[in-house]
C-alpha cells in the first residue's frame, strides 16, 4: 500500500495543454512523499513563511496508517510535529497578516481531510454509556492538535466570520456534527467546544445548527437509538436555550414539544439524563406557561417497569415543579398526583422513597397546601397502605412524616379522609365476605349434584 501510494506521489505533472489541468483537483494536495521534515517557520525570511505554511498544510494532509505504527512511526512523529508548529504559527502575532483567504481555504481543507472521516459502528457499551473502558480513537495523537488548530482559528478575534463563513459552511458544520457519534469520549469533548464555538461566531449559522440538532435527536429517537453524542449536543443547547430572547418562539415551543420531551423514551436515557433535565428546567424558567406541558409530557413517557429510571423522572419532576407557579400546577394537579400515588406505594423503595422527598421542597408543600382538598384524597389511601405495610422501614418514617405535614396542613380534612377510608376497608371487607359465601355455597351444592349433573368442558 505504501509503494502505489509513494508511486503516486512521484506522478510527472501534466502538460500544459492538457484538458484535464483546468480540472479543479477533488482531493487534498498530495504531501512530500516519502514524508521529509521542513525548516522552521522562524528560520525563514517573512517573506517565505506564507509559502512554507502551505507545504506544511500539505505535509499534514498526508493520512498516516496507525493500525501498523511500528512501520509508520516515523511519518506518524513528523506529522505530529509539524502540526505542533502549526499550532504555535496560529498563536503567533504575525499569522494574521499571512493567512490571505486562499491559505484560509487551504487550511480548513487540510482540517476537513484529517477529521472527518467514516465512524466505526458503535458498540453496545457506548450506547448505553458505559464509562468504564471508553473506546479510543487510534489516530487521536494527530486529531487532537488539528482540534486544537481548528479551536484556535475560530476562537481568534483576528478571524474574520464573513470571510470564514465562506470555509466554514453548512456542510463543514454538518459533516463535524457527525462526528459527534465518535466513542472517543475526548473527541466528543472538543466537539462540543467547537460546535459552542461556531455558533457563538457565525451568527448565520445558528438556525442551521438548531435544526440539524433537531435530526440528529429525531433520528435517534424514532429510528436508530444509537449515539455516543446526545449528552453533549444536549449541554450545548442547554446555554443556546439560555439565550432564548422573549416572548419564546414557536419554533423553540415545538423543538421541545418534538425533542426534548420523546428524549426521556429511549431505553439510554439515563446517560444523557442531567443535560436533558437541564435543558427542560431552561424552558420552564425562561416561560412558566410551559410548565403543564412539560409535566404532561414527562406522563406521557414514565416508566412502567423500569424503577431506575423511574426515580430519575421523580427527581427532575421535582425540579420542575420548584419553577411551576400555582396557576399551571392546578392544570395538571389531578393526572400528576394519581401518578405519584402510585409511586408512593412501589415496591422498590428508592422509586417510594424519591417520591416522599417532594414533600422537601417548601415551593411543592406550599402548591400541595394550596390544593389540599383534592390532593389528600387522592393520596390518602397510599400514604395508609405504607404505613401499614410497607416492607422498607424508612419507608414507613418518611410516610409518617408526611401524614404529620397533612395532618397540621388541615386537621379537619385529615380526619374527613380517615373516616372515608375506614368505611372504604369496612366495605371492601363486607364484599369480600360476601364472595366468599357466595362461592361456598357453589361449592356445596357442586358437592351434593350427582356426577350425571355435571357439565364437562373440553
Amino acid at each position: 500500500m505504501l509503494t502505489k501510494i509513494i508511486k503516486r506521489g512521484h506522478r510527472k505533472p501534466s502538460k500544459p495543454d492538457d484538458p484535464s489541468d483546468s480540472k479543479p483537483d477533488p482531493q487534498p494536495p498530495a504531501a512530500p512523499n516519502p514524508m521529509e521534515p521542513l525548516p522552521l517557520f522562524q528560520n525563514v525570511a517573512f517573506s517565505d513563511r506564507a509559502s512554507l505554511f502551505l507545504r506544511k498544510l500539505r505535509l499534514c494532509s498526508f493520512l498516516c496508517d496507525f493500525s501498523n505504527s511500528g512501520k509508520w512511526a516515523r511519518e506518524i512523529e513528523l506529522k505530529r510535529q509539524t502540526l505542533l508548529e502549526l499550532v504555535d504559527f496560529i498563536d503567533s502575532s504575525g499569522c494574521p497578516k499571512l493567512l490571505t483567504p486562499q491559505l484560509q481555504e487551504d487550511f480548513i481543507r487540510m482540517v476537513s481531510v484529517n477529521l472527518f472521516r467514516c465512524l466505526p459502528p458503535a458498540s453496545d457499551s457506548a450506547d448505553l454509556g458505559d464509562d468504564d473502558e471508553p473506546y479510543t480513537e487510534p489516530s487521536w495523537p494527530h486529531l487532537q492538535i488539528v482540534y486544537e488548530l481548528l479551536l484556535r482559528y475560530i476562537a481568534s478575534s483576528e478571524t474574520d466570520a464573513k470571510l470564514a463563513k465562506r470555509f466554514i459552511d453548512h456542510i463543514f458544520v454538518l459533516r463535524l456534527m457527525e462526528l459527534f457519534d465518535s466513542e472517543d469520549p475526548r473527541e466528543r469533548d472538543y466537539l462540543k467546544t467547537l460546535l459552542h464555538r461556531i455558533y457563538g461566531k457565525f451568527m448565520v449559522h445558528r438556525p442551521f445548527i438548531r435544526k440539524a440538532m433537531n435530526n440528529v435527536f429525531y433520528r435517534f429517537i424514532f429510528e436508530t437509538q444509537r449515539h455516543c453524542g446526545i449528552g453533549e449536543l444536549l449541554e450545548i443547547l442547554g446555554s443556546i436555550i439560555n439565550g432564548f430572547a422573549l416572548p419564546m418562539k414557536e419554533e423553540h415551543k415545538l423543538f421541545l414539544v418534538r425533542a426534548l420531551i420523546p428524549l426521556h423514551k429511549p431505553k439510554g436515557f439515563w446517560a444523557y439524563h442531567h443535560q436533558l433535565a437541564y435543558c427542560i428546567i431552561q424552558f420552564v424558567d425562561k416561560d412558566y406557561h410551559l410548565a403543564e406541558l412539560v409535566i404532561r409530557g414527562l406522563l406521557k413517557y414514565w416508566p412502567v417497569t423500569n424503577c431506575q429510571k423511574e426515580v430519575l423522572f421523580l427527581a427532575e419532576l421535582e425540579e420542575v415543579l420548584e419553577a411551576t407557579p400555582a396557576s399551571e400546577f392546578q392544570r395538571c394537579m389531578l393526572p400528576l398526583f394519581r401518578q405519584i400515588g402510585r409511586c408512593l406505594t412501589s415496591a422498590h423503595f428508592q422509586v417510594a422513597q424519591q417520591a416522599l422527598y417532594l414533600w422537601n421542597s417548601e415551593h411543592v408543600v406550599n402548591l400541595i397546601a394550596q390544593n389540599r382538598n383534592v390532593i389528600l384524597p387522592l393520596l390518602f389511601d397510599a400514604l395508609e397502605k405504607n404505613t401499614q405495610g410497607h416492607w422498607n422501614q424508612g419507608i414507613h418514617d418518611l410516610t409518617a412524616n408526611v401524614r404529620k405535614i397533612f395532618q397540621e396542613m388541615d386537621s379537619e380534612l385529615f380526619e374527613e379522609c380517615q373516616e372515608q377510608y375506614v368505611e372504604k376497608v369496612t366495605r371492601a371487607r363486607v364484599l369480600e365476605e360476601q364472595r366468599e359465601l357466595t362461592w361456598k355455597k357453589i361449592e356445596a351444592v357442586a358437592a351434593t349434584a350427582g356426577a350425571e349433573d355435571m357439565v364437562l368442558v373440553n
